[in-house]
Formats: C-alpha cells, structure tokens, sequence
C-alpha cells in the first residue's frame, strides 16, 4: 500500500462568494480565483496522482479538470460523492438556514447521525453513498502492492469532513471548528484491517483536538466565508 487518498474540496464558486447553501448537483461553476486555486493545489508538489476522479456536480467536475491537466490524466466522475443535500435549504444563504444547517452538522458529530436536514439528507444517508465509493478505490488501487500513486477525489467540503470523520475517526470536535477552505484537502492513509490514518487535515497535522469552549454555528453566522466548508 503506496498511495493515499486525497479527498480535495474543489475550488471557490459563485456559490460560496453568495455563501448559499448550494448543494444540489450541478450547482454552480467556478470563479475565476477558484480555478487559480485548483491550478496552485496542482502545483503544490505535496501530491503526485495516479488517478484524479470527481463529484458529478460543475464545480468538483472543474477543479478536477484543473489538475489532472497538470499531470497529463483523464479526469473520471463518481457517483455518491456529491455534498450534503440541504433539501429545504437549498440555495438560501440567510442566517436563519445557515444556523439550522449547521445545528444540524453538529448533531451528527455529536452522536445523532439520524437527524435530517429539512427536506435534506441525515448523515447515515450521507455516508451510505459515500463511503462504499471510498471503499471501491481502496480495494481496486490502494490495496494493490504494485499501486504507487495518491489519488485524488475532488469532492466537499461538509461531506469530506463527515466521511474522513468516519473513516479516521477523527474527533467530532475538531471536525466541527476546522472547515476546509477551497482547494484544501484531507488526507488519508490506509492502514492495516481496512482502517485508515488521517496524516492531513487541511494546514495541519495529527495530533487532531478540538477547541475548548469552540461555537461552530456562531463562527458560521460571523464569518465571511462560506458556510459549506
């Protein structure tokens, strides 16, 4: 097992400058600044590729586009790996809707992964169509001895954390006051007995703890990035 797999949130979109809950494939393209950002996470050097694959929505299909260029791949979609869906939410970027996503979110890291968003995923359903996709690039490549490459899965960023939560174990806590900004990536590392080792969270590294006294839902509301991180 030589390779890791990078799950990379794609670039800034016209989404995230509006901060709408923008969820729904195809959703929004990328700004301009958003595909600068695919191209610096390209060139970054951190990451060597052997396999580049996507979300089906415009905004992972572009940011893929960006760096498999870079490396000479094709660039292939995969299902289930799309962002949480707001449902009722959907498209608003108000506080009121970015408050209850968010109150949400923190439930399932808190131990209540049945709750629904209004209209929306719970996070058991979330992670239903997202993890056998994670769990299909492993056996087929990472698994494999003579595999010797990372491969990357430009996705999102409220899904990415969820998942790599799951798979790593990662502390609620920290997952929920560690957004992921655009073009940033969480990196895991397949270990023994199908378990993975989270080496990447973003700018920082293991060991991973939560913030005492931290107030995701309130950071939400005064920041001036995007809530879907």
């Amino acid at each position: 097992m030589s390779g890791r797999l990078v799950l990379v949130r794609h670039g800034q979109s016209y989404g995230n400058v509006e901060r709408r809950l923008d969820t729904r494939p195809p959703g929004s393209e990328l700004t301009p600044l958003g595909r600068e950002q695919a191209r610096a996470f390209a060139g970054n050097g951190l990451h060597r590729p052997a396999l580049v694959t996507h979300s089906v929505a415009t905004r992972a299909v572009q940011t893929a586009a960006e760096i498999s260029g870079r490396f000479g791949l094709p660039a292939r979609a995969l299902d289930g790996i799309h962002e949480v869906q707001a449902g009722a939410l959907e498209n608003r970027n108000d506080d009121d809707a970015i408050a209850e996503f968010n109150a949400i979110y923190q439930r399932w890291h808190s131990g209540e992964p049945g709750v629904a968003l209004p209209g929306g995923e719970t996070a058991e359903e979330v992670l239903d169509r997202y993890l056998p996709v994670v769990t299909e690039l492993r056996m087929r490549y990472l698994d494999d001895d003579d595999w010797t490459g990372d491969i990357v899965v430009v996705s999102h960023g409220a899904a990415i954390r969820l998942a790599a939560a799951t798979l790593a174990g990662v502390d609620g806590g920290f997952v929920l006051n560690h957004h992921l900004d655009n073009a940033e990536a969480v990196v895991l590392s397949p270990i023994t007995d199908g378990r993975w080792s989270c080496v990447q969270w973003g700018a920082l590294t293991p060991p991973f703890y939560p913030e005492p006294e931290a107030d995701p839902v309130g950071d939400a509301l005064r920041s001036d990035t995007d809530p879907m991180g």
